[in-house]
């Protein structure tokens, strides 16, 4: 059975009504194709006026439908074929980053990306999503195998952030997460960064220094999470809607606020609705960044990567 948001259960009453009308006329042999197309019509209507008001807090909600594809789902839809890599070869193999060689039509591409879980047992297994310092450590390993073969790299953002136990920052957490950073901004072969879901803090800025900064359309990227910044300003996770719309967080706020390079379109009602329209939408703007940013030398895409980020925050 679906997962209805708030904001979807009007919508879903509509397709209810709309099922039941086409079955009552299966039933009776009776033609109401006039007002199941008029039905459909308001449905569309309905969607198309819900999800271009949405609240950054609904958008917040989104980027967590529990039926949302994620990283391995997109993997499975766009490559054509993918050979996962494991360890960051000093602890452990983190099962909350994934990473390996995947083909995407005629281009072979190191994809690496954070996986969250279905169920109780895989959200164990992949630690909610959340990398320990050794999952930073083995995306690295990854990048720097990639820019060995001269293969660029794409990377799927969807974390509420890296692991924050004690045995992580035992690890080396802030440390493993700070090398991500430096060491992406010199990599001589194009990289993709694409916010699929949640992107929380160092979590996410781990794996998301590239040419290309792009996020879906409900998507979040923020220092901090809406509930997280609530229990810091207000004592309590009651103000998360108001710190939602504090923070800026959603793709329109990034793109005008100059913090990443582009929007991709999600299917009307989110990628949770049509796993297969989403990938092929993210298949295409990989493929045409590719292309774009191999025709430039590697100074020149260091030099636009290192330009690109030093002017965020700068004001003139």
């Amino acid at each position: 059975m679906r997962t209805l948001l708030d904001f979807e259960k009007p919508i879903a009453e509509l397709e209810s009504k709309l099922a039941e009308m086409k079955k009552l006329a299966i039933d009776s042999n009776v033609d109401v194709s006039a007002a199941a197309s008029q039905l459909e019509q308001s449905i569309e209507d309905l969607k198309k006026e819900t999800f271009a008001n949405l609240t950054r807090w609904q958008r917040v909600q989104l980027s967590r439908h529990p039926e949302r594809p994620y990283t391995l789902d997109y993997i499975q839809h766009i490559c054509d074929e993918f050979i996962e890599l494991h360890g960051d070869r000093t602890v452990a193999d983190d099962n909350a980053m994934i990473g390996g060689f995947g083909k995407i039509a005629d281009q072979t591409v190191m994809i690496i990306g954070q996986q969250k879980g279905r169920n109780t047992k895989e959200r164990q297994f992949r630690n909610f999503g959340m990398p320990n310092p050794e999952g930073y450590r083995k995306a690295l390993r990854l990048m720097k195998m990639a820019e060995k073969f001269g293969k660029p790299i794409v990377t799927l953002i969807d974390t509420p952030g890296a692991f924050p136990g004690l045995e992580a920052e035992e690890r080396g957490q802030g440390e493993a997460i700070a090398r991500n950073i430096r060491d992406m901004f010199m990599l001589k072969v194009p990289v993709i960064c694409i916010i699929i879901g949640e992107g929380a803090s160092g979590g996410a800025l781990g794996i998301a220094i590239g040419d290309k900064v792009l996020m879906l359309e409900n998507t979040w990227y923020s220092v901090i999470s809406p509930e997280s910044c609530s229990s810091i300003l207000w004592r309590s996770w009651d103000y998360k809607e108001q710190a939602a719309e504090a923070l800026k967080l959603t793709a329109n706020d990034m793109l005008g606020n100059g913090l990443i390079d582009g929007i991709i379109p999600e299917p009307l009602g989110g990628s949770h609705l049509n796993y297969e329209a989403a990938a092929n939408t993210v298949k295409k703007v990989i493929l045409e960044n590719i292309a774009e940013l191999s025709a430039l030398s590697e100074r020149e895409r260091i030099n636009q990567r290192i330009d690109k980020f030093s002017k965020m925050g700068v004001v003139i």
